[in-house]
């Protein structure tokens, strides 16, 4: 007989808690360490169940993936759909980057072991990653930019030299974090030292991509002003680090 409303209901709601304690098993493990008794236990279910919705761990594996990149592409094109002129989203877009490295770190986790399995030329989900997050992103960015450099408001200067450049800095910042702990009398994912990267970040490019610094300056000013950092919590599995 057909499910009821009732039981369609609880269905996707098991399923939903499944995803989630699979999402935080496979960021901190990886694929080959991840328990499934653990993401049973976690999600409150018989393991036998993680077999009846995804009917293997690596199936499983990419449906965790997929959920957490379509987290990112929401996150991401809302920001390129919101108001604001092409600079402004540009900046917004590149804060909502460093952002979500801190507050979404389970992607961040995922996405390093994803690159790992990718040079070892091993099967890899990053397929679904491309598809369902950077495709789209970058296809909006390149709107983005040309469109501000219309305008007279942006620099003119090829696209991805600016996505590589706004967006580049903080996965430099982060992965080579490690380094930098052991040189700096400072540790750089330490919250007060985040919060002035963070400002800096935003600062910079206020200096850097718009034709009239003043104007830049204004827009930077306004994005911290309306973007409140988000809280940090949990570990850094990708960097080996509590936070």
């Amino acid at each position: 007989m057909p499910e009821s409303v009732g039981q369609s209901d609880r269905s996707a709601e098991t399923r939903t808690r499944i995803l989630e304690a699979a999402l935080g098993e496979f960021a901190a493990h990886g694929l080959a360490g991840a328990r499934t008794e653990q993401i049973a236990t976690a999600a409150g279910v018989n393991k036998a169940l993680l077999y009846y919705y995804f009917e293997s761990k690596e199936k499983l594996y990419l449906a965790a993936l997929e959920l957490s990149a379509e987290r990112i592409r929401d996150s991401s094109l809302a920001v390129f759909l919101s108001s604001g002129s092409a600079g402004e989203r540009i900046v917004r877009t590149a804060l909502n980057h460093f952002d979500r490295i801190i507050g979404q770190q389970e992607f961040q986790s995922m996405m390093q072991q994803e690159m790992i399995r990718l040079h070892k030329g091993e099967s890899s989900g990053i397929s679904i990653v491309i598809k369902r997050v950077f495709a789209p992103m970058l296809s909006m960015y390149q709107a983005l930019v040309r469109e501000g450099i219309a305008s007279g408001e942006l620099i003119d200067v090829d696209w991805m030299q600016m996505h590589l450049s706004t967006l580049g800095a903080n996965v430099f910042y982060f992965m080579s974090a490690p380094i930098w702990r052991k040189v700096m009398p400072v540790d750089p994912l330490d919250p007060d030292v985040l919060k002035k990267r963070r400002q800096e970040v935003v600062h910079f490019l206020g200096q850097a991509i718009f034709t009239d610094r003043q104007h830049g300056a204004e827009v930077a000013k306004r994005v911290l002003a309306e973007s409140p950092m988000p809280e940090i919590s949990g570990s850094w599995p990708f960097m080996g680090r509590k936070a």
